[in-house]
């Protein structure tokens, strides 16, 4: 028999058990970003081909969801960039379903770059984010030296051998969500999580079924 990858995980896959956990702690529950940060640009890439896998993961691909408490923060990085910089945040994914970590990792099966389904991830769990910069008035994102889900040393924050602009661009992301309560992964420039503090439950639920709650 095979081993289940949620054996020692609860994984919350129907609306009753989201319901039960929101009404235990209301910060547990999800809200889509553009409730929180209306100017957000979405290029959810798992909702097209434009990816790694170069399937569609996502049957959306106008909404993506992240906890409460992720999400205020997020505001917070948000504004800051754009009263100091003019900048704003162009979203990759946020919220991932669980059954979609198991298939990414099928796939890669390299914890550097793909959370192992035995321990469900971030984006599992509502927390995790990936995220670039871009210039507000034009949309353009900041060079950051390497496109999305680029699994070579060039994106690790280790790099060095990289322009003094891409440099520049990398570490004022890593500021300014750090002192927000992300934080980095050593190995993905774009990847941030928030705290793990209220003991988030990994979710197996649509996005269809969240935007519905």
């Amino acid at each position: 028999m095979q081993p289940s990858f949620a054996q020692e995980l609860t994984v919350v896959s129907s609306v009753k058990g989201y319901k039960k956990s929101v009404e235990h702690d209301s910060l547990q529950k999800m809200t889509e970003v553009k409730t929180w940060l209306p100017r957000v640009v979405y290029d959810l890439r798992y909702a097209t081909k434009n990816n790694f896998t170069g399937k569609k993961l996502y049957k959306d691909g106008d909404r993506t969801f992240i906890r409460v408490t992720a999400a205020q923060a997020l505001q917070k990085v948000q504004q800051e960039l754009l009263l100091a910089e003019g900048y704003g945040l162009k979203v990759w994914d946020a919220y991932r379903p669980y059954s979609v970590t198991k298939k990414m990792w099928e796939l890669i099966g390299d914890e550097r770059y793909v959370a192992n389904p035995a321990k469900g991830s971030g984006h599992n769990r509502g927390l995790a984010v990936d995220v670039t910069l871009i210039a507000v008035k034009t949309g353009k994102e900041l060079n950051m030296g390497t496109g999305f889900d680029n699994f070579t040393d060039t994106a690790h924050h280790t790099f060095k051998d990289l322009p003094g602009d891409v440099l520049k661009n990398r570490l004022l992301l890593k500021t300014i969500m750090e002192k927000h309560g992300f934080r980095a992964l050593e190995t993905e420039w774009w990847h941030y999580s928030f705290s793990n503090d209220r003991n988030y439950d990994v979710l197996d639920l649509s996005f269809k079924k969240l935007a519905k709650y």
